[in-house]
């Protein structure tokens, strides 16, 4: 049990193009949603879609990938961690997301960087 981690692997295309900021220190992050698709059979044995969207952030060089190779409905596979959040927004009330932190991205109409 000791070679388990936190991974994820992701293969979809991204709903919109990514958003990037340069941050004060120079260094950048790249977020985007991506759209995971699958086919199964429902429970009259038709094939159905089903889709998923995870929220994904990169920083730094892979920032700068995503920004140069990332295009809304591309297809790119990511392996990544999850990430939890937590806040307390102005009104007190607790939130929580979970985003994808980005370790490697390869765009599948090119080869990787």
């Amino acid at each position: 049990m000791s070679t388990l981690r936190n991974s994820v692997t992701l293969v979809g295309r991204p709903g919109a193009e990514p958003e990037v900021k340069s941050l004060n220190n120079k260094n950048k992050v790249a977020r985007f949603r991506l759209a995971v698709s699958e086919s199964r059979r429902n429970a009259n044995n038709e094939w159905v879609n089903d889709t998923q969207w995870f929220s994904l952030v990169a920083w730094g060089a892979i920032a700068d990938r995503v920004q140069k190779n990332v295009r809304k409905g591309q297809q790119v596979a990511i392996e990544g961690r999850l990430r939890n959040n937590e806040w307390t927004d102005d009104k007190g009330q607790r939130h929580s997301s979970t985003e994808i932190w980005i370790n490697d991205l390869v765009s599948m109409n090119q080869a990787k960087d």
